[in-house]
């Protein structure tokens, strides 16, 4: 493979490269509740997100269950204190967005903890007087409450976290969500309860949440804002117009965008379906909806956590495309387990759980929230790290406004194949189909998810792969990965070890191997020939070098321009000079280590890719990255130097 350039000098691509130069010290994500950077936040969103739900769930099965309100019947009780809740979303978002960039973010959510403060006094009155309208108002108002947090709760995080802290930092926000949202729906309902004294009692719960958020709001430390001198345009129309705009103009943040809001819409069809779901296909009862309600928040949670650790602490949108691939299997499996059930008359809890039948369904709603929040933690994480710090704020509510439009959109669709005749069971068949179909379509449009993905497979199911020294990697700006050559998945080794994407100087005849060609293809790597092959198709690669160190993009190289076929490192080529003499960016050594012999390596007298388990299963190789060298510095053998000392390292 060939690695050579003469594209014209570009300023973008000499900037210096930015690297996390401390990795963080903390062993997991558990560890950031000890420091205040964190733990004060994620405290003030929880009591936050248990008082929406404890406020909500109160006041539904109030209007539902204890009074009669002639001009809100039961029926629709639920659908307009839904409604009245994500209408501010829509309203506001925009202008959220744009106080939270102007201001500090410490001080905005101080605010709003202040807010709730007002609006939960006010709902006491509400539920010691029985008042649905004073009630309705101030579930508009929480709404505001969420919607003016929400751009600070996602804009706050990449501004305290490290690269490798944020995956572990919104994992740990999203578990903390459902958790409160769980906590809040089931106190709510038992408080509300109580014979003679449940109003008053969640009256009392509702104000103490609301102080107990602002009393811990008071020790998140200072925030600075990223854009102060912000003119804030007050038209929520207009605004918002300009924030999806704002949005589209980075395609693969707002391609999340629109993934993130699917995700809202998948998980709104089943959520507002439990109720009925647990009554007329399970024929539990109320405690059997609840059940379901636990099981799914757990899922969530158990899904938000994991991804720490199947990222390797990194940003790892790999895990994207298996979250979507495990909702879909999980969504359309319930379908089945959920048929054909034995008729019963409103089974308790102890008598539900006691049917073997049951488990494979609570087992189908478990593992599809669990890849649910697979899938979501990362796209979120992702737009934190791809968005303007100084617009973050406005790229997050953006989110929200398409958020609010996809669950609006599925409750509209719900309920029209409800009309249609479908049952609910048919609906979770259809949704689950319908997630594989946007999935598939989203990762067409953004391949980065799926060759994410794919180099995450490679790495934790072909090879146990380790990285040393990952640091190294830059996190913004244009560098050269110069790495030796054993194998024809080096390159996908690479990406997986990357937080950042990798185009990829590479020789032309790899992209007629299959399958490997067309992984290749889709990542957009630059093919080049010899000169005195094909001297178009190499002056051709120069200038798409050049274009993607001048975009500050990272361009990856094996100097040594070949496989090697005895597993020794060969003499590197002077290509990269001519990149250096165009665009001089900082060159990153790297090796990998214990490739040489594995499956997809060449071996002595014979060729690569034959006898697929000569090596056997899960084969450790790992790969060690050394700190970057300014242009100055290299030259080939001193290069050659630095990965040869690379390769002697200790295995990461």
């Amino acid at each position: 493979m060939q690695d050579t350039s003469n594209a014209p000098i570009v300023s973008a691509a000499s900037a210096p490269a930015v690297a996390l130069t401390e990795p963080a010290e903390h062993p997991n994500q558990f560890a950031l509740l000890r420091q205040r950077r964190f733990a004060p936040f994620f405290w003030t969103q929880f009591s936050g997100a248990a008082n929406d739900n404890l406020f909500k769930f109160a006041f539904t099965v109030m209007v539902t269950y204890q009074l009669s309100v002639s001009w809100l019947p039961p029926s629709l009780a639920g659908l307009v204190i839904g409604a009245l809740f994500i209408l501010p979303f829509l309203l506001f978002s925009a202008t959220s967005g744009q106080l939270t960039d102007k201001w500090d973010k410490t001080r905005m959510i101080r605010f709003v903890k202040t807010l709730e403060i007002g609006i939960m006094a006010l709902a006491a009155v509400g539920f010691m007087t029985a008042n649905v309208v004073i009630l309705l108002a101030c579930t508009f108002l929480m709404g505001l409450h969420s919607t003016l947090f929400g751009p600070v709760k996602f804009a706050y995080l990449p501004q305290v976290l490290s690269h490798r802290e944020l995956t572990g930092g919104n994992g740990m926000v999203e578990m903390g969500t459902f958790v409160a949202i769980l906590l809040g729906n089931v106190a709510g309902g038992l408080l509300v309860a109580v014979p003679e004294i449940g109003h008053t009692q969640v009256a009392i719960a509702c104000v103490l949440l609301a102080l107990v958020g602002r009393v811990v709001a008071q020790f998140i430390p200072p925030t600075p804002a990223t854009d102060p001198g912000l003119k804030i345009n007050w038209n929520p129309v207009t605004e918002t117009i300009r924030n999806l705009k704002l949005a589209h103009g980075n395609l693969v943040v707002f391609r999340s965008l629109l993934g993130i809001s699917w995700m809202w819409f998948f998980g709104a069809v089943f959520l507002s379906q439990f109720p009925s779901f647990a009554k007329e296909v399970l024929h539990g009862d109320e405690q059997v909806a609840s059940l379901l309600l636990v099981v799914f928040s757990i899922g969530i949670g158990t899904g938000s956590l994991l991804c720490e650790v199947l990222s390797r602490r990194h940003v790892e949108i790999g895990l994207v495309p298996l979250g979507a691939i495990g909702m879909s299997v999980f969504a359309i499996d319930l379908y089945f387990a959920s048929r054909g059930l034995p008729p019963a008359d409103g089974l308790h809890l102890r008598a539900f759980i006691a049917q073997p039948a049951h488990w494979r369904v609570m087992a189908d709603l478990a593992l599809l929230s669990l890849f649910a929040g697979l899938y979501s933690v990362p796209m979120y994480a992702l737009i934190q790290m791809r968005s303007q710090p100084t617009h973050r704020a406005r790229i997050i509510a953006a989110n929200n406004i398409l958020n609010a439009l996809f669950m609006i959109a599925s409750s509209v669709i719900a309920g029209a194949l409800l009309g249609a005749g479908f049952s609910i069971p048919q609906i979770f068949l259809v949704v689950g189909i319908a997630n594989a179909v946007v999935a598939f379509y989203i990762f067409m449009l953004v391949p980065e998810y799926l060759l994410r993905f794919i180099a995450w497979a490679v790495s934790h199911f072909v090879y146990r792969f380790k990285v040393k020294g990952d640091e190294n990697i830059p996190l913004e700006g244009a560098a050269i990965l110069a790495c030796n050559h054993v194998s024809f998945v080096d390159a996908v080794l690479l990406m997986a070890a990357s937080p950042r994407p990798i185009v990829f100087l590479m020789d032309h005849r790899i992209f007629q191997v299959p399958v490997l060609g067309w992984l290749f293809r889709l990542a957009k790597a630059i093919p080049i020939a010899p000169r005195a092959e094909d001297p178009a198709a190499y002056e051709t690669a120069f200038a798409a070098a050049a274009k993607v160190l001048q975009d500050g993009d990272l361009l990856g190289i094996f100097p040594e321009g070949g496989i090697t076929k005895d597993g020794e490192l060969k003499e590197f080529k002077g290509g990269i000079m001519k990149i250096l003499e165009s665009a001089p960016v900082p060159v990153v050594p790297m090796a990998l280590t214990n490739l040489w012999g594995s499956y997809f390596s060449r071996v002595e007298n014979g060729g690569a890719m034959v006898r697929p388990f000569r090596r056997g299963m899960f084969n450790r190789v790992g790969l060690n990255v050394g700190t970057a060298l300014p242009a100055t510095a290299v030259a080939p053998e001193v290069l050659r130097v630095r990965v040869g000392q690379l390769l002697k390292s200790p295995a990461a």
